[in-house]
């Protein structure tokens, strides 16, 4: 008897052990089982996944197996067999499921019996419990078997049923893949009028939806109803934010800027949304409708608490536009740096303004030749209390941009060397020493540049570590190929003037290279440099001339992925050729799967696609991975 307290114990403990190794060995054999049928089941190899099917079915007792079970049957042509199994089910149950009577129609239809199938069909419906659950399991069902008129069916019969169920985000899903569009927007329109917290739920099935509309019927369609509904029910704000939001999606910036606007001045609270309406603009390079939504709310008074986020916004707006747009007017030069002297004088110097800082002086050495004042616009930024390692390394980095600027190599060597050791631990130092290693050699120091870009192809910063070994090819592929390094040397001292901002002198040094040298190796590269000289000066027809060139007979080179993105961000935002950047979005794709591009490249292919579809994407395949929960733009 002393020794049963310790036996029991242990006996109980080998026995619980026991039970677990069981369990997890069943689980361990269902997962296989599951795993492999599932397998053999899209590869259609029915024979092989039906037994497998049958047993995950019988462990599990879940529907979805048994529906794969049966689909194996039905495509074997085994439909006595078939129509045993759901009869065995059916039999088993204390209160009929509608389910089974829907698998067992299907089997009847698939042997050409119609009328018995519908039948069937009927009954399922018939026999749906009077409960929203009940309901949702059956039309669920008949979409799992693409049933989707007899899913709309059980949601009216539900909504008959169930006064106090309207299922309009199941009814709408229903049309979507009945392709009747009027009525499914009346549902999501329905649903919205309900309760606007459904607007995000509305947006995320209505942006899948049109992914699927090939020719526009569903936008126009949406345009129409939604249109309609604003004229007719103007107190339901939800159908203003939803027409908002299309109109982004449709790039639209204006008109949703307008629509924005009406409704802010209705509820006054939309000052967020025409910020955030207001960086997406800027993010897409539409500065004037950008600005306008910042400006309007500075409109809006001091006392508004978006009103100094949309006073820095506007000036950065501001900076951008002319960089990119009128570099050359040093009249509007001039007046943007009075902005900025305004602006800073009413924001303050602080670490919240340390970008405007930055933008400022490098508008004044870059654009108007001002660099004292840039220097001494830095040495107030960097007098700032409180910051951080890396906010004074970015003043201190665009402080010795202006040395190189004013050809003062030494001290921009100084300055770039100490904000390398301050930031050894950010992505700040990589790109300062690639900035380094490129003054050595626009200096003409090869051999060192080269020395220090072979280090920075190791940058975490995919981007720094691309610059750098495109640079360290450059050199090591252009260096040893003369008696003398004069062609390098030649194109090494346009590189320093396009940094410069001396455009011209530039590509007067890239003319003679290119005559002096017909057949060197570099034919490539001033092609590429005279692309960016082109942008520069936003003659956008021959930079892309330029880029094409290189396409057609360097695209095997370094620089093909550069010239096929860069050619697609012409095409894309300022040659209006939306579908030529699209296909070459896609060629990046295959072309160049490596490249530094990649995901911003499979980004705006699949944005352009939704607007210009594909011709060689099947749309049958389409909506055989849409239904099957597959996202439609992960194909190809």
């Amino acid at each position: 008897m002393h020794y049963l307290k310790y036996i029991i114990p242990v006996l109980f403990l080998l026995f619980t052990l026991n039970t677990a190794e069981a369990q997890q060995k069943k689980q361990s054999e269902l997962q296989t089982k599951s795993s492999l049928g599932i397998r053999y089941y899209n590869a259609k190899d029915y024979e092989k996944a039906m037994p497998l099917l049958k047993d995950v079915y019988k462990l599990t007792k879940s529907t979805t197996y048994f529906r794969y079970y049966i689909t194996c049957l039905t495509e074997l042509d085994r439909f006595t067999e078939a129509e045993a199994e759901i009869q065995d089910e059916i039999r088993k149950q204390k209160t009929p499921r509608p389910e089974y009577y829907i698998h067992w129609g299907y089997v009847l239809e698939a042997q050409g019996k119609e009328e018995e199938a519908q039948q069937k069909y009927e009954e399922a419906i018939n026999k749906t419990l009077p409960n929203r659950g009940s309901y949702l399991t059956v039309a669920n069902t008949f979409m799992g078997w693409q049933k989707f008129d007899l899913a709309r069916d059980t949601y009216l019969r539900g909504r008959e049923k169930l006064p106090d169920q309207e299922f309009n985000y199941e009814l709408a899903r229903s049309y979507l893949y009945l392709r009747d569009y009027t009525n499914m927007m009346e549902e999501y329109l329905n649903l919205l009028r309900q309760d606007e917290k459904h607007l995000s739920r509305v947006q995320s099935s209505l942006s899948s939806a049109m992914r699927l509309d090939i020719d526009d019927g569903l936008r126009d369609q949406f345009r129409e109803q939604v249109l309609l509904r604003i004229q007719s029910e103007p107190d339901v704000i939800g159908y203003n934010r939803l027409f908002i939001w299309f109109l982004l999606q449709e790039k639209q910036f204006a008109s949703a800027l307008r629509q924005s606007i009406s409704i802010d001045r209705r509820t006054g609270n939309e000052a967020g949304q025409i910020a955030q309406l207001g960086d997406m603009a800027l993010r897409n390079k539409q500065y004037t409708e950008a600005q306008k939504a910042y400006e309007y709310l500075m409109d809006k008074g001091v006392e508004n608490s978006y009103y100094a986020q949309a006073f820095a916004r506007n000036l950065h707006a501001s900076y951008l536009e002319f960089v990119n747009e009128t570099p050359d007017d040093s009249i509007k030069g001039a007046e943007l740096a009075g902005q900025f002297e305004e602006g800073l004088g009413f924001l303050n110097y602080s670490p919240a303004t340390l970008n405007l800082v930055r933008e400022y002086a490098h508008l004044l050495t870059f654009y108007l030749n001002r660099t004292d004042d840039a220097l001494a616009e830095l040495e107030k930024g960097l007098k700032i209390p409180g910051l951080k390692p890396e906010e004074i390394g970015i003043l201190k980095t665009e402080k010795a941009d202006i040395y190189v600027y004013a050809n003062d190599p030494w001290e921009a060597m100084l300055i770039y060397s100490q904000v390398i050791e301050e930031n050894k631990k950010s992505s700040l130092g990589d790109e300062v020493k690639l900035k380094k290693a490129k003054l050595g050699y626009y200096m003409g120091n090869f051999n060192w540049a080269k020395a220090q870009l072979d280090v920075l192809k190791a940058s975490t910063s995919k981007l720094t570590a691309n610059d750098a070994m495109e640079l360290s090819m450059l050199i090591g592929n252009n260096l040893n190929l003369d008696t003398t390094a004069l062609p390098l040397t030649m194109f090494a001292k346009a590189d320093l003037l396009f940094f410069q901002n001396r455009n011209d002198e530039a590509m007067t040094i890239l003319d003679g290279l290119a005559e002096t040298y017909p057949y060197h190796s570099l034919v490539d590269d001033i092609l590429y440099r005279k692309a960016k000289l082109a942008m520069a000066d936003q003659d956008y027809t021959l930079a892309a001339e330029y880029y094409e060139a290189i396409i057609t007979d360097y695209s095997y080179d370094l620089l093909g992925d550069d010239a096929s993105f860069n050619l697609a961000e012409i095409y894309n935002y300022h040659l209006d050729q939306k579908e030529k950047a699209r296909d070459l979005y896609k060629r990046m794709l295959t072309a160049y799967p490596g490249s530094v591009y990649i995901e911003e490249s499979r980004a705006k292919y699949r944005e352009l696609r939704q607007v210009y579809p594909d011709e060689e994407l099947n749309q049958k395949t389409k909506e055989e991975l849409f239904m099957e929960g597959v996202n439609p733009d992960e194909f190809q």
